[in-house]
């Protein structure tokens, strides 16, 4: 009788070790699954913003706020300016963080790291990661540009595409996408470089 009281014992035992092994295994498996999850959610949301204020150049008293954003691959420029002369301006992307003289010239040339034609943006013949192209000022001086590509990145290893360490020049004067290697778009007006 002993025997036969043990015996169910001893299994309701084991079985209940082999139960708790498999919900803590289930258990591990799922919070495993849940940090996995998370992690991409996480990398999902990242957002990379940059955001500073244009500077007046040559004497023009042209201000603005540029704000740079990252997500899935693309970067999108907002932009705001204020003190322009009403009608059509160039903005272009050049290649030196450097608005320290007073024409903006210290920023150098358009940014062009594939060594391309200057041109208007995504033309077959060729234009510079920088050609942004034109936009138009009301009345009151006042304008907003968006801009968005995949063919830039902010920090990343590839040179041709990664921005940081650039300005952002304003132009007096619209860029006619033809005249070489500027576009002829006349003085700079405004500019900032972008953080790094």
């Amino acid at each position: 009788m002993k025997r036969v009281i043990k015996f169910p014992l001893a299994a309701l035992a084991l079985f209940a070790v082999i139960n708790c092994k498999e919900v803590k295994k289930e258990s591990n498996e799922a919070a495993d699954e849940m940090e996995e999850t998370m992690e991409e959610m996480t990398q999902e949301e990242e957002v990379e913003t940059v955001k500073f204020m244009m500077e007046p150049k040559s004497d023009s008293g042209v201000q603005g706020e540029v704000t740079f954003t990252e997500e899935d691959g693309e970067v999108k420029m907002m932009a705001t300016f204020s003190g322009l002369s009403e009608g059509e301006h160039a903005i272009h992307i050049h290649q030196t963080a450097d608005c320290s003289a007073a024409d903006g010239t210290s920023a150098g040339g358009h940014w062009n790291p594939t060594n391309e034609p200057h041109g208007k943006w995504g033309a077959s013949e060729g234009y510079h990661k920088g050609d942004i192209g034109n936009f138009m000022a009301d009345a009151k001086g006042n304008a907003t540009v968006e801009f968005s590509t995949s063919e830039w990145c902010m920090g990343c290893a590839d040179e041709n595409k990664n921005i940081l360490g650039k300005a952002v020049i304003v132009h007096q004067g619209a860029d006619d996408f033809t005249s070489q290697p500027s576009g002829a778009a006349g003085a700079r007006v405004s500019c900032t470089g972008i953080i790094q």
